[in-house]
């Protein structure tokens, strides 16, 4: 029965608690730092609390469950978790393929981090990973996010697993965009899973979270150990935040992708707008894959004004659409990526929908835009 379950049943699920005469229904929050150590002085789970955490293993648990995973790692941000997995299996003498239109942080750290300790950077754009791919050999690392940040490219990620697995390289897919309910790159043949539990998972944009999810118990020990010496660990209270979010993840990412497909077909022809990517749309260059691996097709729509004071009248002009860089959230948002060296046209502009009625955001927004 729990196979059939639908994605809010799953999200309620995931983090119900053990249940126990007289217990609570939703789990607290442990903060804790220190714990006492058993006077046989054996290695208890929880010693200290950069190690372990109870609130941390329930959140672990249910990510687990959303990404169709043996187990998954929580860490203190999406950056803290990519860059300790690049730390992780990057050796020095090896390459890692990052993405080249992808998030730009990634980029950064690949090459100002990684570079220099001797590994090889390759910079690859999504339409292009699967051939950057093919030319990667055992022990090197491709890192694909899809879709991608900001444009919403989607890679085949079935193809580039099965590269990768031919090669006898890594492949990591950063899944933040999609989200585990509306994609399980596992399931097409990744390694492993990365993503922001900042956005869409959490919610609320009050709370910074990453993580890293896998089926590979020598791998996810590796992290396991890397986050321990490094500590890029998520608080407590932060993991509860999550964790509490993540009951109402099905019904927010489901009105969130109504909003979002909405916007898209209402964007396309409206004169203001001189182009529109949404994986949902029939004619977007990615549909066609997107289609095939994609559950869902998200909460983020990419279009392009005719110019930077066209994205901040936009703004202006809405009362439902705030300006803010993360995405994911009840409110919907507009970011200009060009203001943080994206490689993106002025007026170029990723909009996050958030929860609010699908007839007030295309009214708001039609509006916004000038419309007779």
């Amino acid at each position: 029965m729990a196979g059939t379950y639908g994605d809010s049943t799953r999200s309620v699920k995931a983090v119900e608690s053990v249940p126990f005469p007289g217990g609570p229904v939703a789990p607290p929050p442990i903060l804790a730092a220190a714990y006492h150590i058993p006077s046989d002085e054996d290695d208890s789970l929880d010693s200290y609390g950069r190690r372990s955490n109870p609130t941390w293993r329930q959140l672990e648990s249910a990510l687990a469950q959303l990404e169709g995973a043996a187990s998954a790692l929580t860490f203190g941000s999406g950056m803290a978790a990519i860059t300790s997995v690049l730390r992780t299996v990057a050796e020095p003498g090896r390459k890692v393929v990052v993405p080249a239109d992808g998030y730009y942080q990634v980029r950064a750290y690949a090459n100002e981090f990684l570079a220099p300790r001797g590994v090889t950077v390759v910079e690859a754009r999504c339409a292009e990973m699967c051939d950057a791919a093919s030319d990667t050999g055992r022990g090197d690392v491709v890192l694909a996010e899809s879709p991608s940040n900001p444009r919403l490219d989607v890679v085949d990620l079935h193809r580039l697993a099965m590269t990768c697995r031919a090669r006898g390289s890594l492949l990591v897919v950063d899944n933040t965009t999609a989200t585990p309910l509306g994609q399980q790159p596992l399931s097409l043949g990744a390694d492993l899973v990365v993503a922001s539990a900042t956005k869409a998972l959490a919610g609320h944009h009050d709370v910074l979270a990453g993580y890293v999810a896998g089926s590979q118990p020598e791998m996810m020990e590796r992290l396991e150990r890397e986050r321990l010496l490094t500590g890029p660990i998520l608080g407590a209270f932060e993991a509860w935040l999550v964790l509490r979010s993540l009951g109402s993840l099905g019904l927010r990412f489901d009105r969130q992708c109504q909003n979002a497909a909405a916007v898209a077909f209402m964007l396309r022809s409206h004169p203001a707008v001189r182009s529109v990517r949404y994986p949902g749309l029939p004619e977007d260059p990615s549909h066609s894959v997107a289609s095939t691996q994609m559950h869902r097709f998200g909460g983020v729509v990419a279009i392009e004004l005719a110019s930077a004071a066209a994205v901040h009248e936009l703004v202006s002009k809405s009362a439902l659409l705030v300006a803010a860089t993360s995405f994911g959230g009840i409110h919907s948002s507009v970011d200009r990526r060009a203001r943080w060296g994206d490689s993106v046209p002025d007026g170029f502009a990723r909009l996050s929908l958030g929860i609010e009625d699908t007839e007030d955001l295309l009214s708001d927004i039609e509006q916004a835009l000038g419309a007779d």
